[in-house]
């Protein structure tokens, strides 16, 4: 039996929190991407704004995972035993599989940017 406040179960109350905190860093990475397409859009691609935003996404994809890896290990706490659970736990997976490599993709491009703008500073000096 679930606990109760004023006679309502208090698990969905905890997973609206759980899905309205998980939002935040969701939305944050699509700003920072709507930002990036921007500068690539007015060719600034290659600027320290760039690696900024690709840094954000990677943490904010991060912090994805770690809300993800969380919630999967509460609700197999919670209800081990007693509910048919194997759905919930694909989705996660699948979205925890998504969220690594949208932040393995991610940090690739950042490190790849941040090189190039080296490279391209270096050759300014030497000019």
């Amino acid at each position: 039996m679930l606990p109760h406040i004023q006679n309502r179960p208090i698990c969905p109350i905890f997973f609206l929190i759980y899905v309205y905190v998980l939002c935040i860093p969701y939305y944050a990475a699509l700003y920072q991407a709507y930002r990036l397409l921007t500068n690539i859009d007015q060719h600034k691609a290659f600027s320290k704004s760039s690696v900024r935003a690709l840094r954000t996404i990677k943490n904010c994809a991060l912090t994805i995972l770690l809300g993800l890896v969380l919630g999967i290990a509460t609700i197999m706490m919670m209800f081990t035993g007693k509910e048919d659970i194997t759905g919930i736990i694909a989705l996660t997976l699948i979205s925890i599989f998504v969220t690594s490599t949208i932040a393995t993709f991610a940090a690739v491009l950042h490190r790849l940017l941040q090189k190039a703008i080296d490279l391209q500073s270096e050759n300014q000096l030497t000019v």
